[in-house]
């Protein structure tokens, strides 16, 4: 009898144990990375915290980072072939490269003064966005809520690479295409001919947008299921954690240049023709935007301001992620960010970053655009938009300005 019941006993331990091998190997990016350290990890780096400030884990994260870690030998470096080919860059002569060529950009090493530059300058990013989150009188919608309140949909923008030990948080309009194409390369989530790619210039952009190709918090839970959060936690307290952002302002004309003043079939189906009915009383309009753009119908920047400002909006359809809220996107009140880049500095920023991340001998940022909208436009956007709407419009992004340091735009504001 006692025989009987050790032997299921064992029974059970066994399977409980081959369980949580299955959890902890199912992710084949590979999900053992939870102690790796960057160099945001260590004790004399500024402002980031280290292992011995963080809060005790809750014992099932304890029991679950322990395990985890136990492969960690087995996994917490490139393999040698891989970070050659990685090293080598494109497989496409330099020449050929046309978006590299039409682009500018500073390859030159970045002295140490430049470095202490920007330490200090995310040191005060940080500062700024701490304290407002932590302010009570600066109130804005899900500010107060956990990170446990936020509905899965929402940890979308979240892409994880469990290679490094680097959640990034992407936002539309902020350079999120190459900074994906960098998650492409280092998380070698994506391969060309059999092998990973080594230049983010060489990913094509119908890739670098298929939300297959990228792991994100949101996938988590048809991976891990119930213990989808625990991890979570876990990861968001050992990896570093970045964004980039954008004057929201800019990010606004950004977003209706690219999506409604060129032909996109999508947005015209979705957004355009609404809006066309709603504000400009268009009706029997053409069924395909090429049709619409030759016959001279298109979205004005003051119908996109009305739509944004009309409250049947969210109603229906929450804010599209192109002009989505970045505190909606990447909850910077319930995410402790270790780097807050922005796209005004984008070139500095991205050198600085990929150098602490010390994955800057792997790869290099893409080059930037030259011709990025710029902050001196917002008069001239502006100039047709009535100062009420103007008001408003500030007040459903204020979030965004106050929480990245950005200047009230105050004359953009009075008369």
């Amino acid at each position: 009898m006692t025989k009987a019941r050790l032997l299921r006993l064992s029974v059970v331990l066994i399977s409980i144990f081959m369980i949580l091998l299955i959890i902890v190997y199912w992710d084949n990016v590979g999900t053992a990375h939870f102690y790796l350290h960057t160099s945001f990890s260590r004790p004399h780096s500024p402002g980031i915290k280290t292992g011995e400030d963080w809060e005790a884990l809750p014992d099932v994260d304890e029991f679950l980072a322990k395990l985890l870690s136990s492969s960690l030998k087995q996994n917490s470096s490139i393999p040698r072939k891989t970070e050659q080919l990685l090293i080598q860059g494109s497989t496409k002569p330099v020449g050929s490269n046309l978006e590299e060529n039409v682009r500018g950009y500073d390859w030159s090493v970045h002295s140490d003064r430049n470095s202490l530059d920007q330490e200090k300058l995310q040191i005060e990013r940080q500062r700024t966005l701490r304290e407002f989150c932590a302010n009570s009188s600066f109130t804005f919608p899900t500010k107060e809520r956990s990170f446990d309140d936020i509905p899965n949909y929402e940890l979308n923008h979240l892409i994880v690479d469990d290679r490094h030990g680097i959640i990034y948080c992407y936002v539309p309009k902020v350079a999120c295409t190459n900074w994906k194409r960098v998650m492409i390369v280092l998380s070698e989530s994506l391969l060309d001919q059999g092998v990973p790619y080594r230049n983010p210039l060489d990913i094509p952009r119908e890739h670098v947008h298929n939300t297959s190709t990228h792991l994100t918090f949101n996938k988590f839970w048809r991976r891990y299921g119930k213990f989808s959060r625990h991890l979570m936690k876990i990861k968001l307290k050992k990896y570093t954690k970045f964004l980039f952002v954008r004057d929201p302002f800019v990010r606004l004309i950004s977003a209706f240049r690219s999506k409604f003043e060129l032909e996109n079939e999508e947005f015209y189906q979705r957004f355009a023709i609404p809006m066309l009915k709603l504000y400009s009383n268009h009706t029997n309009l053409p069924t395909s935007v090429r049709e619409a753009f030759r016959a001279g119908l298109k979205v004005s920047f003051t119908d996109f301001i009305q739509y944004l400002l009309d409250p049947r909006t969210e109603k229906m359809v929450p804010f599209n992620e192109h002009w989505r809220q970045i505190y909606r996107l990447c909850h910077p009140c319930q995410i402790d960010y270790d780097f807050i880049g922005k796209l005004e500095t984008l070139d500095e920023d991205a050198a600085y970053l990929l150098q602490l991340l010390k994955v800057d001998r792997l790869l290099r940022f893409p080059p930037s655009y030259r011709n990025r909208t710029a902050s001196s436009w917002e008069e001239n956007w502006f100039a047709n938009i009535p100062l009420a709407w103007r008001q408003q419009l500030y007040k459903l992004y204020e979030a965004d300005f106050v929480l990245f340091g950005y200047p009230k735009p105050e004359n953009l504001l009075k008369d």
